[in-house]
């Protein structure tokens, strides 16, 4: 038996050294206080002048190696992953030979060892890469994500892999692919944004441990010194007697004569037999695998468009039809080279039925999965793209550098409104998405509470269990219909922000513009009323509904509490967030920390379609029900000491969430993001944390205990509650009831943290009504409306005619 308290402090001992230590601290302090404050904090800590160790450059035995380990996953997963035990490489970081090669092996873009195996039909993804995790030795993995197929042919993969490492072999080291590479990541560093804080601090205090101290925001990103003989010295660990192979799939189950003592995962190991080794190490050249080309994404033009004259504040629209409408914002804060471009492509018919729904995420894989090869260029040269299905249609987004933007955008929607079909990977794409529906029931409880409870209060959801009994009617011939009807009538929402004029904005937009006017949008364009945002149905007053469902894959339940707390208005939004921001510490302090109840605890303000509410989740050990009474028990408490709070710490707790919702986004992107979500629920509230900060000052305490006695309170007529249950059934949960000795007992002397709570004469109990049926449940409620917009701007599309 291992006292695990007696090695912490036996290694606390030998390790806790001043030495062997690094710090960063950010702060907005002056330099003289904040080396104050470090000298007052840390300068006790001893120096022991300990020496770092450093291991063997073999970490493992000689029989470890060209070995094949098979693994049981509780998910129908399936990879294939090759290790490579390398030698520690991090005192060459100014020549990475290791970022070379991941940068080829891992590369996607034509003549790549990826778009061979997708061209078979045998891999969906691969990644590659060093992981330096002791000094002395590091590893160099190839890892690939493996088809149905794929997982038949895991021999003739590795031997793909294989003729790959000896093409690089025979072309040698490559100049003007390290010169690429470096410029690529000097322009990262020169246009970086600004990090959060406690990114740049843990990025800094690690790049301490390894790079002189004039080098460590510099280090990670430049690379400068050209030595191929190290990367011919890493190319030369990469062969088969030195690897070690994982492969993770279902199918291994019944050869899986071993269980490892941790987590109880099954799985076997044999000797890769020489044979094998000696058929991928002679392996011949393969005419489809080759170097890429110059990367011709490569930006050159880092100048910024001149200012319009009569510049916006905010997003304005510069363009409006029936069939397209353009937003615009030209960038005056953050001057980097970089335009962030969103387009809503929107249909109805993508979200009538599952169907539909699953035909829809066909269509975006597919396209994705057809123009990797193009986009893997645009990517690495930091220009990024992205579609998405949405429940209005698709969504595509091109953000990053402007040079070259409309090169990429057009070759993305010639191939959009161009789409034809490939049937192999039609295959693939379709098992995986079967593959991933079907692997929802093994995910995370807390993952089933919050995906049950969207089911339940949107107005249009289709479950997973739909999604997937609709995907046996998903054929070819049915997809290409469909992508045909989808972009025959379509209405475009575009948003472009950053290095961009109204002139490059309406540029950008007629390249749109000119692919619809060749559908029938023009001539039958969407109605305003075909456009409609989602809403959320509305719980009856006092009633706590209640849907319980089961998970038979993890040993903790969930239970959610869900509280909607009205319409969704600037008022009723700075409400349910001063309410978030009082009971989040003493929640998590409360339910995790002092019952020891789970190790996942959620307080959260939730304000969506139209409505407002905080939910609290804990994932737990214990039986939901039981769970749901402490967090009632805790808001009981909870009310007492927002009563009983001082006007000082009340308003410590406005100035804290003012403050939260005054920062300034530090990253274009975040703005983008910003302005766009107002665009996308069609509120183009842009000014909207300034407005909730006015109300915030005046919010009184009387007004907060009013809304909590209204909203929150058990005991109120008023209260809408909905609590989900996910019980697992692999252990018996505890249903005890809240007096057992053994349970809510306190954990410290001055918990008696909720039964103190004196009860209430003819206190209101809320009548439980449990959701069977979610036709019915949902067929009785009525529904929020959407949010006002808050400028008068007439509804997207074309408008009825009466």
């Amino acid at each position: 038996q291992i006292h695990v308290r007696d090695k912490l402090m036996k290694f606390h001992k030998q390790w806790y050294s001043s030495n062997i230590m690094c710090l960063a601290v950010f702060g907005k302090e002056s330099l003289d206080e904040l080396e104050n404050m470090v000298i007052s904090k840390f300068l006790p800590i001893q120096n022991k002048d300990v020496e770092l160790p450093a291991w063997d450059p073999e970490p493992f035995a000689e029989d470890a190696y060209a070995t094949k380990t098979y693994i049981v996953p509780v998910k129908d997963v399936r990879s294939l992953t090759i290790s490579f035990t390398t030698d520690d490489l991090e005192m060459h970081y100014k020549s990475g030979p290791e970022h070379y090669l991941s940068h080829l092996i891992g590369y996607e873009g034509k003549g790549s060892l990826l778009s061979e195996l997708r061209k078979r039909g045998w891999c969906n993804n691969l990644m590659a890469g060093d992981t330096n995790v002791s000094r002395g030795f590091g590893f160099f993995d190839i890892a690939v994500d493996l088809t149905q197929e794929g997982f038949e042919n895991v021999d003739e993969i590795i031997k793909l892999i294989f003729q790959y490492i000896e093409m690089l072999r025979k072309e040698g080291p490559k100049k003007w692919i390290f010169d690429e590479f470096c410029n690529l990541n000097r322009m990262v560093f020169r246009f970086k944004d600004k990090e959060h804080p406690i990114s740049l601090v843990t990025n800094v205090v690690h790049s301490m441990q390894v790079y002189p101290l004039e080098e460590v925001l510099t280090a990670p990103y430049l690379t400068s010194d050209w030595r191929p003989d190290l990367i011919e010295n890493v190319l030369e660990k990469f062969v088969p007697e030195n690897c070690r192979i994982v492969i993770v799939g279902q199918k291994v189950e019944p050869m899986a004569d071993k269980i490892e003592p941790w987590y109880k995962t099954k799985y076997y190991t044999e000797k890769i037999p020489k044979k094998l080794i000696e058929e991928w190490k002679n392996c011949q050249l393969n005419e489809n695998l080759t170097l890429p080309d110059p990367n011709p994404f490569v930006p050159t033009d880092f100048n910024l468009h001149p200012y319009d004259d009569d510049l916006s504040q905010h997003p304005a629209i510069i363009y409006d039809t029936p069939i397209i409408r353009v937003w615009h914002k030209q960038d005056t804060e953050f001057l980097k080279p970089k335009t962030f471009m969103n387009f809503d492509l929107s249909n109805p018919v993508v979200y009538s039925d599952p169907l539909n729904c699953n035909l829809t995420h066909m269509l975006v894989a597919l396209f994705r999965d057809q123009l990797n090869e193009y986009l893997y260029d645009a990517d690495l040269a930091g220009l990024k793209f992205n579609v998405a299905n949405t429940t209005s249609g698709i969504s595509i987004a091109i953000n990053g550098y402007s040079h070259k933007q409309s090169i990429l955008l057009e070759k993305v929607l010639n191939q959009l409104f161009d789409f034809q079909v490939d049937e192999q990977r039609f295959n693939v794409l379709k098992e995986e998405h079967v593959r991933q529906l079907k692997n929802f029931k093994t995910e995370q409880p807390y993952h089933h509470a919050i995906y049950y409870l969207a089911l339940i209060l949107t107005e249009h959801a289709w479950s997973k269990a739909e999604l997937l009994d609709a995907m046996k009617m998903v054929t070819l011939e049915r997809l290409q219909q469909f992508i045909k009807e989808f972009l025959s009538r379509l209405h475009t929402e575009c948003f472009i922000y950053g290095n961009a004029n109204r002139e490059v904005a309406l540029n950008i937009s007629k390249i749109v513009e000119k692919k619809l006017e060749k559908t029938n949008s023009t001539i039958l364009p969407l109605l305003a009323r075909q456009l409609l945002q989602k809403r959320e149905y509305k719980l009856c007053d006092g009633k706590i509904y209640q849907f319980e469902t089961e998970n038979e894959f993890h040993k903790s339940s969930c239970a959610e509490l869900y509280l909607q707390c009205g319409t969704q208005t600037d008022t009723s939004a700075v409400f349910i967030d001063l309410v978030a921001q009082i009971l989040k510490e003493p929640c998590y302090n409360s339910l995790r920390t002092k019952e020891q109840l789970g190790y996942i605890v959620v307080c959260a303000s939730r304000k969506l379609n139209g409505a407002t509410g905080i939910r609290f989740i804990v994932q737990s050990s214990k039986h939901p029900s039981y769970v749901e009474e402490r967090i009632e028990k805790f808001l009981e408490k909870m009310e007492v000491q927002i009563h009983e709070m001082k006007e000082e710490e009340f308003e410590q707790h406005k100035q804290a969430l003012a403050t939260q919702k005054l920062e300034k986004p530090k990253k274009l992107l975040v703005k983008f993001h910003k302005y766009l979500t107002e665009i996308s629920m069609s509120q183009y509230h842009f000014e909207r944390a300034e407005s909730e900060v006015a109300i915030l000052k005046q919010i009184t305490k009387q007004e907060l205990i009013n809304y909590f006695k209204s909203y929150i309170s058990r005991d109120s007529p008023a209260r809408h509650a909905l609590s989900i249950h996910i019980v697992s059934t692999l252990s018996t949960s505890d249903m005890t009831d809240e007096n057992d000795e053994e349970v809510g007992k306190p954990i410290t002397d001055d918990f008696d943290f909720f039964d103190d709570v004196p009860a209430k004469m003819g206190q209101f109990m809320p009548e439980r009504v449990n959701i069977s049926d979610l036709s019915s449940f949902k067929s009785s409620k009525e529904l929020y409306p959407v949010a006002r917009p808050f400028l008068d701007i007439r509804p997207k599309g074309a408008r009825s005619k009466l």
